[in-house]
């Protein structure tokens, strides 16, 4: 119904095309920001993916595009800054399926890395809007003067803790430097470790904090599988289930490229239409690969946790933990894939010996307990060693790189401090 987005500020004629793309009633995270944002106010929204943070700030940031000024040439108001190029795209196609509802619809470019430049700057000429944009390719587009960000009314930090990776952060604090100070700053992440914490602290003002709490996981829409098998035979037993359960699209998660790469060639050995996804693929093979799974073209997806997040494929049925994520956190983004919009979707995971300790602390941390199934003819020989037997999930003591990222942001904060002062 409409009426719900119409009684948070939104437009009915921005209503209707929310509906039109399935966005029928406002999502608890939608109910909490949509206002703040039409008000101008800093926010900061933490809630698990899958519960509508895109549209939270797309359409009220919309809505206000409705009443902006009209500059010729275009300059950048809105930016939206992501973690990946799948997220980018996607972003990016949220505010274009909604702009035609406007009268007067904003350009919006959407740049990452992995592809040529050239077009990217071809395409800014003109100006835009909005941009949504991955940190790296923006500083190039900033050093090629092909993108000015002195007009920068509005931030936006999509998924901020992945944002803060090794790789990021230092790019999203020059990007930073680049803004005005005076701006809206709206900071969205499904967690909030601590140097997200002190980025928002940093660099938000007053700002409206909203936190979703995570809906149990064992859900009806999202049934939770797990099966005890040898490492050696997890090939064996995913080809067998796929056939056996008739899996028609399964996105499998692996641990490195080159295991993504390894196992899809092993399920192709088994007459399956497997592909193989990751970041060592160009762009327009990424972006044809999902397309093509998307569509019903594609039976088995294997990729690393660059697809975890920001990437929303339509009655996904089957996620699998080929190998388990390093955390509970990162487990919850992986079957998130699934069971989407209030459809029902499965996420099976694998157990060996080796992992049953580390699958239970996940289960821990999540409050849940999956039922061990096992399948006739892959019944576990293994047993586990003494270290494996103790299991671990990242989390629990802060790792080198986390104490790094943090000694960067508490830096980061205190240059802010003074540039304050």
């Amino acid at each position: 119904m409409t009426d719900s987005f119409i009684a948070l500020g939104i437009s009915p004629r921005l209503a209707e095309a929310a509906n039109a793309v399935g966005a029928h009633e406002p999502t608890p995270v939608q109910q909490a920001v949509i206002g703040p944002v039409l008000e101008g106010r800093d926010v900061r929204a933490q809630a698990r993916t899958g519960t509508g943070k895109t549209l939270a700030f797309v359409l009220p940031l919309l809505q206000r595009f409705t009443t902006a000024p009209i500059t010729t040439p275009r300059r950048v108001s809105v930016l939206v800054l992501v973690p990946t190029r799948e997220l980018a795209v996607q972003v990016a196609e949220s505010f274009e399926s909604l702009a035609p509802g406007l009268a007067r619809p904003p350009r919006v470019e959407c740049v990452f890395g992995g592809v040529s430049i050239n077009p990217q700057m071809m395409a800014l000429r003109g100006g835009a809007d909005i941009v949504v944009a991955t940190p790296g390719r923006l500083l190039d587009l900033v050093q090629h003067n092909a993108v000015r960000l002195s007009n920068v009314t509005t931030l936006v930090l999509d998924e901020a803790d992945r944002l803060l990776d090794k790789g990021f952060a230092d790019e999203l604090n020059l990007v930073l430097t680049l803004l005005p100070p005076r701006r809206q700053t709206l900071l969205l992440s499904a967690t909030f470790p601590a140097a997200v914490r002190t980025l928002a602290d940093s660099h938000l003002t007053d700002p409206v904090q909203v936190e979703i709490a995570d809906e149990p996981l064992a859900v009806p829409s999202i049934a939770q599988r797990a099966f005890l098998v040898d490492e050696g035979r997890r090939t064996a037993l995913l080809a067998h289930l796929v056939r056996q359960e008739g899996w028609t699209r399964v996105l499998v998660f692996v641990a490195s490229r080159h295991g993504s790469e390894h196992l899809a060639e092993k399920l192709r050995r088994r007459d399956l239409k497997a592909a193989a996804f990751h970041g060592d693929l160009s762009q327009g093979a990424r972006t044809r690969l999902l397309e093509d799974f998307k569509s019903g073209h594609g039976q088995i997806v294997v990729a690393t946790d660059i697809a975890s997040r920001g990437i929303d494929i339509v009655e996904l049925p089957v996620v699998v933990n080929y190998d388990l994520p390093r955390s509970a956190a990162d487990h919850v983004h992986r079957i998130g894939r699934t069971g989407r919009a209030g459809a029902e979707g499965l996420a099976v995971s694998f157990i060996t010996a080796a992992t049953e300790a580390h699958f239970r602390l996940i289960e821990k941390r999540q409050g849940v307990r999956v039922q061990r199934e096992l399948v006739r003819g892959f019944e576990p020989t293994e047993t586990a060693t003494e270290a494996q037997a103790t299991g671990g999930v990242k989390g629990a003591r802060k790792s080198k790189k986390d104490k790094l990222r943090e000694a960067e942001a508490d830096a980061a904060a205190a240059a802010a401090a003074v540039r304050r002062r």
